[in-house]
């Protein structure tokens, strides 16, 4: 069976994304996914994304991590996905679709997706770092001499003493002014760095105002594969509206073969 596939990267983070409301695609493949993910046999990309009916919103959007398995939400990857249901003229400016987190509200405006995120309302501050979970679990720490900085080997070491049972998403961050940081981040499923990541970006931002590092509720994030904002309302620990913005983009698109 021969398969379009299309090609999105959002700040460099890569998605391969399929059209199956028809739902042909066998999304219980793990290996298969994994194959198409892989960057020296297969298309290559940081996950893999379906576009699905749904009966209350305008699609449904189910995410898989390059290591074939279904996973939590990508918000770098709903960027994409937005855009991608805008070249199928599924809506006009402005979009709901259903993620597994719940529902994402999302606008596009030329090639720039800004996307509603949840709403986070625990923030857990420790003496070296934050968690909080933003669609995804994530640690966050700040650090020196980011460009530099080990990030794959750190990552591992902290995912192994804290959070080896299901893993996690490790977020390495250096302050350049009062509202924008830089950021490097090791995600799980991948299980290496990657050029940017979404609901890292968002959890980033919302640490660093937690953390008293920033007064402003509007972050720009400079990471490895570009630029993301977050913007968000903060009240009595809570954190809502929160707004992830950035480009996302169309590479290429072809036809693959699966069995």
């Amino acid at each position: 069976m021969m398969m379009s596939f299309y090609k999105y990267q959002g700040t460099g983070n890569d998605f391969i994304i399929l059209d199956n409301r028809d739902c042909i695609f066998p999304k219980k493949n793990n290996s298969l996914i994994a194959s198409l993910c892989n960057r020296n046999f297969g298309i290559g990309a940081d996950g893999l994304i379906l576009l699905e009916d749904d009966e209350n919103s305008d699609f449904k959007m189910v995410y898989f991590n390059a290591d074939g398995n279904e996973s939590t939400m990508c918000g770098n990857g709903g960027r994409c996905m937005v855009a991608f249901a805008k070249k199928l003229q599924l809506f006009d400016k402005t979009t709901k679709f259903l993620a597994i987190d719940g529902v994402h509200h999302a606008t596009i405006e030329a090639s720039t997706v800004s996307l509603q995120m949840i709403d986070v309302h625990e923030v857990k501050v420790s003496k070296k770092s934050i968690f909080t979970d933003t669609g995804s679990p994530h640690h966050v720490e700040i650090v020196d001499h980011l460009d530099d900085y080990p990030v794959v080997e750190q990552a591992r070491k902290i995912i192994n003493t804290n959070y080896s049972a299901e893993g996690c998403n490790i977020n390495f961050v250096e302050q350049l002014n009062d509202e924008t940081f830089k950021v490097r981040t090791y995600e799980r499923g991948v299980e290496n760095e990657t050029l940017a990541c979404g609901t890292g970006a968002t959890a980033v931002a919302i640490a660093m105002h937690k953390m008293n590092k920033s007064s402003s509720n509007q972050i720009k994030l400079v990471v490895l594969g570009g630029n993301l904002e977050v913007q968000f309302n903060a009240e009595q620990g809570s954190y809502t509206n929160i707004v992830l913005s950035g480009p996302a983009t169309f590479v290429f698109e072809g036809t693959i073969a699966i069995s």
